[in-house]
């Protein structure tokens, strides 16, 4: 438990933004052996091969091959992305006695975490080279900013329900008059190249505290972007432990979860539909073998879920609510925000039973709005049987977030029994789990 732990806090301190996410499961996934595929060229698949292909070097779809035709597709979904700030492309505000960071947020963030904190700034350049622009992944590991606090006694209220003006509060502070253009040319220092180099960039704020483990008997851990580089993960984890099973394995890492997936390179996007459609190409399934190997398919939508508030435990559903370290949550919503049904959880539960790994079940108060994650998106391109869960967090959306020390051993071991696993459907509501 405690190695996967530290395991977790290196991986999200080397994952300041999605483009750094992606580039640490890359690098772990050629590490066992995955070959990377280009969505430019024609692509080529082994009985047995392992592959993965990224999107926008945001999004990542890893797979791993059976010997035969697969009988189905097993996959776990998660995300890259969290709340943020993100810096607008005219990026700076100048006065005369100070230069700020012109940004906008990015998610449903809470602001106030973020007030008084160093902060830093990361995402990718894409900078002139000869007659090529190329990508380079920057992470400035200073601290350049913060946003401050305006004093209690300066009459502004905030501890009585003060409304936050995002363009004028939120804006960090970055230097004097004369740090005017400063941060490019740190960037381009960064990125080994000159400022005028510079093309185009996209870049967030975030922070550079290291994850850490807090309570009286070290029972929850502490980190930056739990939500979702948790599940991101330990379903990776899960999927490099796993033994071949006669379905297609699949890991899935999407950006723009926390801003609705609507993008290129999103769950609601054709990267999943592609890539399942071009695998079925390439080892000669026609179009009929591949729908019947989707209908004999299952989904995993991994993303955290809301832990009962210590201070405020009215605010869950009192026979639903979850605890950290009590097992994987499976999450249900009677208005399909999430995917998961009597079939859907029945069948990721009977995977989580035979592998000794805990569940429980979340609602939300049903006179309380909840948020929806990338499985229902997700399936409205490729329908199969998905269900919805996640481990229990307190503080979502907050720039730093607390989680249950040992829920994440629980995420790993029923993530590589979900991969060990195939489902085989005959007629309509009638299934049955093939496990090694």
């Amino acid at each position: 438990m405690e190695e996967y732990v530290q395991q977790l806090f290196g991986f999200i301190e080397r994952s300041p933004s999605p483009f750094h996410a992606v580039e640490d499961v890359r690098r772990r996934l050629e590490e066992n052996g995955f070959v990377p595929l280009q969505e430019s060229q024609l692509w080529k698949l082994s009985p047995g091969g392992r592959y993965y292909v990224t999107r926008n070097r945001s999004s990542c779809l890893a797979f791993r091959l059976p010997e035969e035709k697969p009988s189905g597709f097993m996959l776990v979904a998660s995300h890259s992305d969290s709340p943020t700030f993100r810096i607008k492309e005219n990026g700076e505000l100048i006065s005369s006695l100070y230069t700020r960071l012109n940004v906008e947020r990015y998610g449903g963030m809470l602001y106030t975490p973020w007030f008084d904190r160093p902060l830093s700034v990361a995402g990718r350049l894409l900078v002139r080279r000869g007659e090529a622009l190329e990508t380079r992944l920057v992470a400035l590991h200073q601290d350049v900013a913060i946003i401050p606090n305006v004093a209690g006694h300066m009459g502004l209220r905030q501890n009585d329900g003060f409304h936050y003006a995002p363009q004028q509060d939120l804006c960090p502070l970055i230097g004097g008059p004369q740090a005017k253009g400063a941060l490019r040319a740190v960037l381009a220092k960064a990125a080994d190249v000159e400022p005028q180099e510079i093309a185009g960039s996209d870049l967030i704020l975030y922070l550079r505290e290291k994850g850490r483990i807090a309570g009286i008997n070290g029972e929850y851990l502490l980190s930056p972007r739990l939500d979702d580089l948790e599940c991101a993960f330990g379903t990776l984890q899960g999927f490099l432990q796993a033994e071949p099973s006669p379905a297609c394995a699949v890991y899935c890492l999407f950006d723009n979860e926390e801003v609705g997936s609507a993008t290129r390179q999103g769950a609601d996007s054709s990267f999943l539909s592609d890539t399942l459609t071009r695998i079925a190409e390439a080892l000669d399934m026609g179009a009929q073998q591949l729908r019947a190997a989707i209908a004999r398919s299952m989904m995993l939508s991994a993303d955290n879920a809301h832990a009962v508030h210590p201070n405020h435990p009215e605010l869950s559903d009192p026979d639903n609510g979850v605890q950290m370290n009590a097992g994987i949550v499976v999450k249900f919503n009677a208005n399909q925000r999430y995917t998961s049904d009597g079939v859907s959880s029945a069948l990721f539960r009977e995977i989580c039973r035979r592998a000794g790994v805990p569940t429980q079940s979340y609602a939300n108060r049903s006179d309380m709005p909840g948020g929806s994650t990338l499985g229902n998106i997700a399936n409205t391109h490729i329908s199969m049987h998905t269900v919805d869960v996640g481990l229990a967090q307190l503080a979502m959306h907050s720039c730093c977030e607390t989680a249950g020390t040992a829920d994440l051993a629980y995420l790993v071991r029923a993530s590589k029994a979900f991969y060990e696993t195939a489902l085989y459907a005959g007629e309509d509501g009638s299934y049955r789990l093939f496990t090694k």
